[in-house]
């Protein structure tokens, strides 16, 4: 029998993690700037996500969660695309090519 609280558990430390990005998002969409964030740390934070999902697949339980990784996943990428953009057109006109 799975653990149900091990689950909730799980459920909520996504969340946690997932709730924070929308605002990190919103500030980039607001700012226009992307000063201070680190494309590397959100691939590492891709990277984890990933690992859990398929830890899910393999072990073939809480595949529920599996939605929620996603979620976090769509987040985080949405956050790195704005990264990339924003530093793109932040950069001074002797600097692009």
């Amino acid at each position: 029998m799975e653990n149900v609280a091990a689950q909730i558990l799980e459920f909520m430390m996504l969340f946690a993690f997932g709730f924070s990005w929308p605002f990190a998002i919103a500030r980039t969409l607001k700012a226009k700037r992307v000063d201070g964030k680190s494309p590397a740390f959100m691939a590492i934070v891709l990277f984890g996500y990933l690992c859990g999902i398929l830890a899910h697949v393999v072990e073939g339980t809480k595949l529920w969660l599996v939605a929620v990784y996603l979620a976090d996943m769509a987040l985080v990428s949405t956050d790195l695309v704005l990264y990339f953009r924003y530093a793109r057109l932040n950069r001074r006109p002797s600097e692009r090519t």
